[in-house]
């Protein structure tokens, strides 16, 4: 009795053991983070792997972290008012305009004009050839101007000091011109215009009279 005790008694310890180890793997296998791109290149964070591909394990602190909330008042004001900064390259009143925005802490997003399609979805927009500008919800100030900047943030409710949570990103930098459209598909060409040298030639040639017509024998 004591050696089936015993055998029983082991084989409980081992079954505890087996339940730990496959509740660890199972752990284990929560925490993993998969990293992938789908067909379209977009990429993915998921604790699945991909059903097809190959995807990159993440440990889980690897995972990138949302962006912290913004207090009420800037927030609101974002919302509300949101800044754009449209700058172009060695410019350097764009250079002071942006530091500016940085300085007091306005979310913002830049967008460059360095190409005719962009000069002209500024043109779109009612903007002006002269850079920096700044649009402030519907508001535009071309040119950069500290009391000007400043009193269009002032009356958008933005506050003088910055608000911003450590670790926020601001001034994220796009072209001006939306990504452009793929190319329509090629139309079928035209047809061939008649050559003026033979169409000419078959106008002056004579034409020839119609047969004529002989009466038919009749027999009395």
């Amino acid at each position: 009795m004591k050696r089936t005790y015993g055998a029983h008694r082991a084989g409980r310890q081992v079954a505890v053991l087996a339940l730990g180890a496959l509740i660890a793997i199972g752990a284990a296998a929560q925490d993993r983070i998969y990293k992938w791109k789908d067909a379209q290149g977009s990429v993915h964070y998921s604790d699945t792997p991909p059903p097809k591909g190959q995807a990159q394990v993440l440990r889980p602190d690897s995972r990138p972290a949302a962006a912290p909330a913004l207090p009420y008042e800037l927030a609101r004001a974002a919302q509300n008012h949101p800044v754009t900064l449209y700058t172009t390259a060695r410019c350097g009143a764009c250079d002071q305009g942006r530091a500016l925005l940085r300085s007091r802490g306005i979310p913002f997003a830049e967008k460059t004009v360095n190409t005719a399609e962009d000069q002209q979805q500024l043109h779109r927009m009612g903007g002006k050839d002269e850079l920096p500008l700044l649009v402030v919800g519907r508001r535009q100030v071309t040119g950069f101007s500290g009391d000007a900047w400043n009193e269009a943030l002032d009356s958008a409710s933005y506050p003088r000091k910055t608000m911003l949570p450590p670790g926020y990103r601001t001034g994220t930098v796009e072209a001006a011109a939306p990504a452009s459209l793929p190319a329509p598909p090629p139309r079928a060409p035209a047809p061939a215009a008649p050559d003026a040298a033979a169409a000419q030639a078959e106008r002056q040639q004579p034409r020839q009279p119609p047969p004529k017509k002989t009466p038919p024998d009749f027999q009395f």
